[in-house]
């Protein structure tokens, strides 16, 4: 038992280094989804750690009432494991903490997104990744299909809408988070001018073309949430292509794969 909780605990570890450090390259050489798989692979982790450490109980117990005393002959000292875990751990914050910390992001190695990016909020899928090479506003138009009948707008007639703004956080599962100035157009407006209640749901689809997560739904508390946009504006300039241009969703308390970007359809259902 206690072999098997250490090769779990060592195969699993290294798993979810090996796997989040190609994740941070965006590079999927698997079929598998990278997001659900790791999760799942941190409870193996966890498991085998409690396992491991259940077998060992008896060991620790002795050791501590029998009083500890330092280890004779070679290998590493209680204080030096000490230290040179606090200066692993100290590595692990320099190498990931250029994602918050500007100062840091040319040696944070690990980072999960440098910070950089159009609009100066970073992107996490790129419109080529995705698979949308272009999108033309003069020919581009969003459907509102609401009780069998669907209403079209451009973005021009988007633009004359009432706009709101709206300061809202990007934030990523993958653990980076970015707060940013929205403009647009309140969904629950939307909602209201196909005839929708506000307690409707909406099925948001994207020009998407490629990639996980090309559409996402809006439960009731978030349509009908004020501050939940269809951005057009992004920090006061027109949305970067790479940033969901024509459209995009922008809701509060949501994590950043489902704040669809470039919009093409909303399905309204009450």
């Amino acid at each position: 038992m206690e072999r098997g909780s250490i090769a779990l605990l060592v195969a699993s570890a290294l798993f979810q280094l090996v796997s989040g450090t190609v994740n941070i390259s965006q590079w999927y050489p698997w079929g598998f989804s990278f997001r659900a798989t790791h999760y799942a692979v941190a409870w193996v982790f966890i498991g085998s750690l409690a396992i491991h450490i259940a077998v060992k109980l008896p060991v620790v117990r002795e050791a501590y009432l029998g009083g500890l005393t330092e280890p004779d002959g070679p290998g590493l000292s209680r204080r030096g494991l000490l230290r040179t875990t606090w200066v692993a751990a100290g590595l692990v914050v320099v190498a990931t903490a250029g994602q918050s910390v500007p100062l840091l992001r040319k040696v944070s190695v690990f980072a999960v997104r440098s910070g950089d990016g159009p609009q100066d909020v970073p992107v996490n899928r790129s419109a080529t990744a995705a698979g949308v090479e272009y999108a033309d506003a003069s020919t581009w138009a969003l459907d509102v299909v609401y009780d069998g009948a669907t209403r079209r707008f451009t973005r021009d007639e988007l633009e004359r809408l009432p706009q709101a703004t709206e300061t809202l956080p990007i934030a990523c599962v993958e653990g980076w988070s970015v707060s940013a100035s929205w403009e647009g157009v309140p969904v629950a407006d939307l909602l209201s001018a196909v005839g929708a209640p506000a307690s409707s749901r909406v099925y948001v689809s994207s020009l998407q073309t490629r990639g996980a997560f090309g559409s996402s739904e809006l439960p009731p508390q978030f349509a009908a949430d004020r501050r939940t946009l269809l951005a057009l504006r992004l920090n006061g300039a027109e949305l970067d292509l790479d940033h969901g241009y024509p459209c995009r969703i922008i809701a509060p308390n949501r994590p950043g794969v489902m704040q669809t970007k470039w919009v093409s359809r909303l399905e309204v259902y009450a």
